[in-house]
């Protein structure tokens, strides 16, 4: 088995002390940084949001699985900062208003981070005007994401939507929203750009759209 094959069966398996090391000796080795980066890692994730989705693993795997990634990630990053490797651009992440819960949004900022993204992660109860002042201090961020886990906090999204969407630069920002209340009905009648049913789809949609702006 090459390094770069067991590399990715480690973080497909969430083993967070082993994958540091294959990424080192996949350095050592020569290998390419973004090839370890796609091929030892993306593609791995990428198989865990498909089993997460078949309902074959549920957020404890995938959590285990992000973080041995973002372990591996933390190793690779000075090479790829010497490779030249750009970011993808900014994004700014937070739970709405009066929503507590974090273990999802902080699954979609691994995602997002391993896929190339600067996030800015707000944390949770945020309130509609940080979404907008954290805007207005990064006016080059690409997407804002929004999470809601509780229908009582489904306003609170619908509030922060309208916000944004009536800011003088909405034109220049996504907006995505995700949650286990949201639904691409939900999405559609506030306003936002994109409905993600799961945290694996994030990074997948985030990079879409980006590629359709």
């Amino acid at each position: 088995m090459s390094v770069l094959q067991e590399l990715s069966l480690n973080v497909e398996k969430g083993k967070r002390k082993i994958v540091p090391g294959l990424v080192q000796q996949a350095l050592e080795e020569g290998i390419d940084p973004n090839v370890i980066l796609n091929e030892g890692m993306i593609e791995a994730m990428g198989r865990v949001g498909e089993a997460f989705r078949k309902g074959e693993i549920f957020v404890p795997e995938m959590l285990i699985a992000a973080k041995a990634m973002q372990a591996g990630v933390a190793v690779l990053k000075p090479a790829l900062a010497a490779e030249g490797a750009v970011s993808r651009g900014k994004i700014i992440l937070g739970t709405v208003a009066g929503d507590l819960h974090d273990i999802g949004k902080n699954l979609v900022g691994m995602m997002l981070e391993s896929a190339g993204f600067e996030v800015i992660d707000l944390g949770v109860d945020v309130a509609d005007e940080v979404f907008l002042d954290t805007y207005a201090a990064n006016p080059d961020t690409k997407i804002i994401c929004l999470s809601a886990l509780l229908t009582t906090t489904m306003p609170a999204m619908r509030s922060t939507v309208a916000k944004i969407n009536a800011a003088p630069w909405r034109n220049k920002v996504k907006v995505m929203v995700g949650g286990a209340p949201i639904t691409q009905a939900f999405c559609d009648e506030i306003g936002a750009d994109a409905y993600c049913p799961d945290a694996a789809s994030a990074a997948r949609t985030a990079v879409a759209m980006l590629r359709g702006a």
